[in-house]
């Protein structure tokens, strides 16, 4: 194992809210989605052939939403808010990344951005924490960390991050620029944990990782655990997920390995962790997404 040694320090100070929102005794149990729905807009971009989308996708999209039902979704590749409420409906609210404000312009792509995000059950309490950047780079427009704190008034609260890090080092570390920049994400992480285990919170981190976390001694695992106070929820979840091959419309491709994931505290238990398949028909017939969603039930220990 190398020792990465890359200085690289992030402070993440938390003031959560003087309570405004009604207090509950407990959120638990509470299911968790997360979910790239792959540049999810309401506006299109034909540069783009993945963002264009009919009303039909939207459907089935809400659709697959439906027989999930969770509680908390985190999302990633999402343009806007229009886009994200054709999916989950008027039950939900939505936090979208700050980097969609209009303040943040230099963190904006002209035409279609990929934010992360929540949408959260109206009947779940929750304060909405500033995003946190992933990259050092002042004038990103990508890897910011959406955050939110679920149930900020109960005994229990849960920190929540919705991230979608680097692609293109999913498996062994080399001296690449796509595995060092992942590799100093991981590290931004395992500081945002380190702060959550000093304090004693409950937390959870999900998205799209691009990276098999499952993999036995994996190196990003190694960076970001803390030994004995956090687990992968997505450890023994097989890779069943079918999507559209992008060689042959009329065909579908199988992923080998997980590359979405959902890292919960000690304090949490999962149960029931898998991947919402879509059926062969939708995945021909309709533009999805290019990942299949991951849901976990979580209760306290």
């Amino acid at each position: 194992m190398k020792h990465w040694i890359f200085p690289l320090i992030v402070t993440f100070g938390i003031m959560l809210p003087s309570p405004h929102l009604l207090a509950a005794d407990s959120i638990f149990p509470f299911k968790v989605v997360t979910w790239n729905i792959e540049w999810l807009t309401s506006h299109h971009d034909r540069s783009i052939p993945q963002s264009i989308r009919t009303n039909d996708d939207f459907e089935i999209l809400k659709r697959y939403f439906k027989i999930m039902s969770p509680d908390v979704l985190a999302f990633q590749e999402v343009n806007d808010l229009d886009a994200i409420r054709r999916v989950v409906g008027s039950g939900y609210h939505i936090v979208l990344s700050d980097r969609a404000k209009k303040e943040n312009k230099r963190h904006q792509f002209p035409d279609i951005n990929q934010y992360t995000g929540f949408a959260i059950k109206h009947r779940l309490a929750y304060h909405n924490i500033a995003d946190f950047p992933l990259v050092q780079k002042k004038s990103s427009k990508l890897r910011f960390a959406s955050y939110v704190v679920l149930g900020p008034n109960t005994e229990q609260p849960v920190h929540l991050l919705s991230v979608h890090l680097k692609a293109g080092c999913s498996g062994a570390y080399h001296d690449n620029y796509a595995c060092f920049q992942l590799l100093q994400q991981a590290e931004v992480l395992a500081e945002w944990i380190e702060e959550r285990e000093e304090r004693g919170d409950n937390y959870i981190i999900a998205g799209d990782f691009n990276h098999n976390l499952a993999y036995p001694t994996d190196w990003m695992w190694e960076v970001m655990r803390i030994e004995g106070d956090m687990h992968l929820a997505t450890k023994n979840t097989s890779a069943d997920c079918k999507v559209r091959s992008n060689r042959n419309a009329n065909k579908t491709h199988k992923f080998r390995s997980l590359i979405d994931h959902i890292i919960v505290s000690n304090a949490l238990s999962t149960t029931n962790v898998r991947q919402q398949i879509y059926s062969v028909r939708d995945v021909i017939d309709h533009r999805l997404s290019d990942h299949c969603p991951v849901i976990a039930n979580v209760s306290l220990k």
